[in-house]
């Protein structure tokens, strides 16, 4: 089995060997799959890490692998509009959609639900196959995530914080 537990944008030695992965594969910290001519590889990377296309798994024995995103069932929004572009752009992304953003449209995972809450904002939604690439994010790469004593969750993003908990009322004693 092929191992890898580095990442490169670019091959420490020429290669042929790729792996077609879908972008929930390539969130994996730890994953074992098939390369497209029928080798076992299995990567351990840093997590949080967010294998792109195009990227190469550089193995134990200085093999690499280059990484292609697989077409996947995917929405695409497009307006002549820019304005509605963002409008959708900040309602998906309210929601931690991952998105992909195009000059022309944007591009997440199927979701029926937001089909129809953009076609609702005026909208033009398409259902296609296609390899999705969506933006890592401001924080990629440094995000970490305890959870904290209780009902919250506490995030650490670099310098930035968030702290969310919620508390019950009752109106009734526990007796």
């Amino acid at each position: 089995m092929l191992e890898a537990f580095a990442t490169s944008r670019t091959p420490p030695a020429p290669t042929d060997l790729t792996v077609c992965l879908t972008f929930a594969e390539r969130q994996k910290s730890r994953h074992k799959t098939q390369t497209a001519c029928g080798q076992t590889l299995g990567w351990f990377i840093e997590r949080g890490q967010v294998l792109s296309d195009g990227d190469f798994l550089v193995c134990q024995n200085g093999v690499a692998v280059r990484v292609v995103a697989a077409p996947e069932l995917v929405s695409r929004v497009v307006s002549n509009e820019p304005f509605l572009l963002m409008r959708a752009a900040y309602h998906l992304g309210n929601r931690h959609v991952p998105l992909q953003l195009n000059r022309d449209s944007l591009i997440y995972a199927q979701d029926h639900v937001l089909d129809a809450m953009l076609g609702g904002l005026g909208l033009e939604v398409t259902r296609c196959e296609s390899p999705f690439q969506p933006e890592n994010g401001a924080y990629h790469g440094k995000a970490v995530i305890q959870i904290a004593q209780g009902h919250g969750v506490a995030h650490s993003h670099g310098s930035h914080h968030h702290s969310h908990s919620h508390s019950h009322s009752h109106s009734h004693s526990h007796e």
